[in-house]
C-alpha cells in the first residue's frame, strides 16, 4: 500500500517540484561554503541552459 501512495504522489507533483527537490538535495550535500557555492552557480548555469532568455515571456 505504501508504494502506491508513494506512486501517486510521483504522478502528481510537477516538474518544477521534482526538479527543485533534486536541487535542493544537491545543494544540501555541500560540505563547505565553497562547495555550496560551487554547486548553486552550477545549479544555475543548467537552469539558464534550459531555459534560455530568449525563451523567456518577457
Amino acid at each position: 500500500m505504501y508504494l502506491i501512495s508513494r506512486f501517486f504522489l510521483f504522478l502528481t507533483k510537477s516538474y518544477d517540484q521534482i526538479a527543485k527537490e533534486r536541487n535542493d538535495a544537491y545543494l544540501a550535500e555541500a560540505t563547505d561554503l565553497y562547495d555550496l557555492e560551487f554547486r548553486m552557480r552550477k545549479v544555475d548555469r543548467d537552469a539558464q541552459l534550459r531555459h534560455p532568455s530568449w525563451m523567456s515571456q518577457h
